[in-house]
């Protein structure tokens, strides 16, 4: 296989499939380590013609697909092709379910729903991702940082993933007709009942409510949508299933991975690291 765009998710993958005996290669922006840096295009061209599996999880830019744009000529028909995209294709729906069915491009992630778009116009498996979290990346993590917060927006709901999930999702989807699935857990729940979840787990007071006017604009932006997403298709047609139907029984697994922090210990510094 290969994987343009290792970041958080796509490393995760890439360990579970070469310890099954996979051979996997994968680009980064400046081919660190064992990777092909993405602008290298003998390489990459090289990789493309041996690889029998393409995934990319590289986001697009306002100009479109860079992985589409570069390198898309060179893919093969007898390749299977994969695209982590994001639930946020489907927009706001005022707190409502959304399934594979609904409309995509109303939202803010216009460039998204366009690349989602022009992925499965190339019969590829698209993988619709919501909130991800896992070891290292986590409500823990930010509450441990001093970074979590609970914001005044009552009724907003968000659904989420655990890494482990989009692992085995796209496992499951490489022997599965092309088209888009939601990998998302049974649960969607406000952003305030995971970190307040989170603080609890660790001993620690929840953080203190702030108000929207007070956010980023990202973050901002990230709270004017609104939706529960749904999974059944997965489900259905990948034969699978969220190992961690809902953020308490992901955060318990996570916090069991780590050894226990005392609350008088100075939360650790923000590494900064995100994808």
């Amino acid at each position: 296989m290969l994987i343009f765009g290792m970041g958080y998710t796509a490393t995760r993958l890439a360990t579970t499939l070469r310890a099954r005996g996979w051979v996997v290669m994968g680009t980064t922006r400046d081919g660190r380590g064992d990777t092909i840096a993405f602008e290298d295009g003998d390489r990459v061209a090289a990789a493309l013609a041996t690889a029998t599996h393409v995934l990319s999880s590289v986001p697009p830019g306002e100009a479109g697909d860079p992985v589409l744009d570069r390198y898309g000529t060179l893919f093969r028909t007898d390749q299977w092709l994969g695209y982590l995209s994001s639930t946020g294709v489907y927009g706001d729906a005022g707190g409502a379910w959304v399934d594979e069915s609904a409309p995509t491009g109303s939202g803010r992630r216009q460039a998204r729903a366009r690349a989602d778009a022009e992925w499965l116009a190339r019969s590829a498996g698209v993988f619709r991702l919501p909130g991800i979290y896992g070891l290292g990346r986590s409500p823990l993590d930010r509450v441990l940082a001093g970074q979590a917060h609970r914001v005044d927006a009552p009724g907003q709901v968000f659904s989420r993933v655990h890494v482990g999930d989009i692992v085995s999702g796209v496992i499951a989807g490489m022997g599965a007709p092309a088209g888009a699935y939601n990998l998302a857990d049974d649960r969607p729940a406000s952003q305030n009942e995971v970190i307040a979840f989170a603080a609890r787990l660790l001993g620690m007071e929840p953080p203190r409510f702030t108000t929207l006017d007070r956010l980023s604009p990202a973050a901002r932006a990230f709270y004017a949508e609104n939706r529960r997403v749904a999974n059944g298709k997965a489900k259905r047609v990948l034969d699978w299933a969220p190992a961690y139907r809902d953020y308490r029984a992901g955060l318990r697994a996570l916090k069991a991975m780590t050894s226990p922090i005392s609350v008088s210990t100075p939360p650790p510094a923000a590494s900064g690291v995100q994808r």
